[in-house]
């Protein structure tokens, strides 16, 4: 492709981005003059904890993983980022380590954003700097939602919960049982215990393709929402 339309075809992607759709088109030009496209293989490593915090990524296309190994070599599985959202913005704002690892899920396609070319960006731009704190806002919010449902709620509980918010209004699941389980604190044999119980009453349907939710409003109220 050519530059002048890949440059046109990243600005289309970025007009439609929830950190930088209200950008003007000489502004998306002064963004994309210093950002680079980086694709990845599913599976493939996008950066390791305490690596260095070079800058920002935004998902153009596919689905990302973040996550940490703690010191006993167990995997949390933190969070999901899907196309449209960004991450890596803890290191973009104050220089330092990246906090987690971050993995492609699938084929991926990441805008990636030095923070020496943004951050003089923002300061010309204060409206992107209050969307990245809103950003920052949901990230904590989610991960004290996270933190107060492993204290409150018992195993059943927070798998329903966790896989109507994964599911995100639709039905289908695309993770592994022991993936499900570092999400939200349960060894591989408990998630799937769990699910096979639910299968039985008509809950969900367990196949190759991934996890279906059969009975959205009995999950709800298993997870009590």
């Amino acid at each position: 492709m050519p530059a002048t339309d890949r440059i046109a075809a990243l600005r289309q992607i970025l007009e439609r981005h929830s950190l930088f759709g209200s950008l003007t088109p000489d502004e998306l030009d002064q963004l994309l003059a210093h950002a680079r496209l980086q694709t990845f293989r599913p599976r493939q490593e996008i950066f390791r904890k305490g690596a260095p915090g070079l800058g920002l990524l935004a998902v153009m296309k596919g689905k990302v993983r973040i996550s940490s190994i703690g010191p006993d070599g167990n995997e949390a599985f933190l969070t999901i980022i899907d196309e449209g959202e960004v991450f890596g913005e803890i290191a973009l704002l104050d220089g330092g380590e990246r906090s987690a690892d971050a993995t492609a899920m699938t084929a991926c396609e990441l805008l990636a954003i030095d923070r020496r070319d943004f951050v003089p960006f923002v300061r010309a731009n204060p409206e992107v700097a209050l969307r990245l704190m809103s950003v920052l806002c949901k990230r904590l919010r989610r991960t004290t939602e996270l933190v107060e449902d492993m204290i409150f709620l018992d195993a059943p509980q927070r798998l329903a919960k966790k896989l109507l918010q994964l599911a995100g209004g639709g039905t289908t699941i695309n993770l592994s049982q022991r993936e499900l389980g570092a999400m939200i604190g349960l060894s591989r044999e408990s998630i799937n215990k769990q699910l096979g119980h639910w299968q039985q009453e008509g809950l969900v349907k367990l196949g190759e393709g991934g996890i279906a939710l059969v009975d959205l409003e009995a999950l709800r109220a298993e997870a009590g929402i």
